[in-house]
C-alpha cells in the first residue's frame, strides 16, 4: 500500500480559476486515493490555510468533494494559519516543525521518513 501526503498551498483569496482548480485537483486526487484504498492525508499550509473554511461553505463548488475527504484531513498549519490570518475551522492544527518565530509548521522531513510521497499542489 502506498502513502501518499497532499499539500495545499494555493491561495482562495486569487480568486482565479487557477486556485480554484489546485484545491480541487488535490481533493480529487485525494478521492482517488481513499477510494482505492491507500493511505492518504491532506495538509493545508502557507495561503492554503484558508482554503477549509470556504470548502465548508455549501454553496462553494467544491464543498462535495471536501466532504468527501474530509475524514483524510491531517489538519493545517499552524503557524501558517497565523501567519495569514485562517480560521483553523475545527480543523487539527499541526505543529511537527518547530520554525523559529512561528507557533510550528507540519514537517515535510517526518511525512517522508514515516513512508508518505509528497504532491503539492
Amino acid at each position: 500500500m502506498s502513502k501518499t501526503a497532499i499539500v495545499v498551498l494555493s491561495e482562495p483569496k486569487a480568486g482565479s480559476d487557477e486556485a480554484l482548480g489546485r484545491v480541487f485537483n488535490a481533493l480529487a486526487a485525494a478521492y482517488d486515493f481513499k477510494t482505492a484504498g491507500e493511505d492518504v492525508q491532506i495538509q493545508f499550509q502557507g495561503a492554503g490555510t484558508r482554503w477549509p473554511e470556504e470548502l465548508q461553505k455549501e454553496d462553494h463548488p467544491g464543498h462535495k468533494l471536501y466532504q468527501a475527504v474530509e475524514d483524510k484531513i491531517a489538519g493545517i498549519s499552524c503557524g501558517c494559519a497565523d501567519v495569514f490570518g485562517a480560521d483553523a475551522s475545527g480543523l487539527d492544527l499541526i505543529t511537527d516543525n518547530q520554525v523559529p518565530g512561528t507557533t510550528g509548521l507540519p514537517s515535510l522531513v517526518k511525512l517522508q521518513k514515516d513512508g508518505y510521497n509528497i504532491l503539492t499542489f
